[in-house]
């Protein structure tokens, strides 16, 4: 969901950090849940090489993603140590909880960046770089209910998309599991689909990924979009969801 905006940004000049919360353990029907993790940090290790990022470890397993001290403390530390002023996450709303509470513990960490009583672990120094928290579209463009989620802002990942791929080539471990438990015939061709139907709704581009800002307030400026600055022309804000917005729908 996040891949193409990832590679833009890379291209751009900046630098990209990627982070698995969770281990993807217990995503196998035939390894082990350490083998099948052994696998999975390989296959994320090869992905951010293959888009230019740096690899951060998971520090949680499957369906133990939890929004607690622990986790919170540990991912404040990395925030810290990132010192980013992008941070893209998971849809708060999404079909699967490990994804919702990565989102909550994405924005908390950030927001704790720079609270000087807060204690990460380990301890990192607090930072004020001011910090923009944009969250990705749900696997599937929809919420736990089955309402469509539209995004703020498209980004336009048509010249990156073969890149995009490759990259989600690279977690072949998954392939099997999702085929076989949740009927997703081929993951590649399920990305390819999202980010067409993203690309429709924007009547603008062929492939697409979806952003939704945070609010700003711990954050940034109330104005500021740095993912707008940074990718000029593939950046394209969507009316509808400002009109939206504004009538509280």
């Amino acid at each position: 969901m996040m891949a193409g905006t990832l590679i833009l940004l890379a291209d751009a000049g900046w630098d990209v950090h990627c982070m698995n919360v969770s281990t993807g353990n217990l995503g196998s029907l035939i390894l082990s849940p350490a083998d099948t993790a052994q696998a999975r940090r390989a296959e994320a290790q090869h992905a951010a090489r293959s888009i230019n990022a740096t690899w951060h470890p998971s520090i949680c397993n499957d369906l133990e993603v939890f929004y607690d001290d622990r986790t919170l403390r540990r991912l404040a530390a990395l925030v810290r140590e990132v010192d980013p002023s992008i941070v893209l996450t998971h849809s708060p709303q999404d079909y699967m909880e490990d994804h919702m509470n990565t989102a909550r513990l994405a924005v908390t960490a950030t927001f704790a960046r720079g609270v000087p009583g807060y204690r990460s672990v380990p301890p990192r120094e607090p930072v004020q770089t001011a910090v923009t928290i944009y969250h990705a579209s749900p696997h599937g463009l929809r919420d736990g209910l089955r309402r469509r989620v539209i995004p703020e802002a498209f980004v336009n990942t048509t010249t990156v998309q073969e890149r995009k791929r490759t990259a989600l080539a690279c977690h072949r471990s998954q392939r099997d599991w999702l085929d076989k438990t949740q009927g997703m015939d081929s993951y590649i061709a399920t990305m390819d689909e999202f980010a067409q139907t993203l690309g429709s709704m924007s009547k603008k581009f062929r492939y697409a990924e979806g952003w939704r800002r945070h609010l700003h307030y711990g954050f940034s400026d109330e104005h500021a979009d740095p993912l707008k600055d940074a990718l000029k022309g593939r950046y394209l804000l969507n009316a509808r969801y400002a009109r939206a917005l504004e009538a509280g729908l």
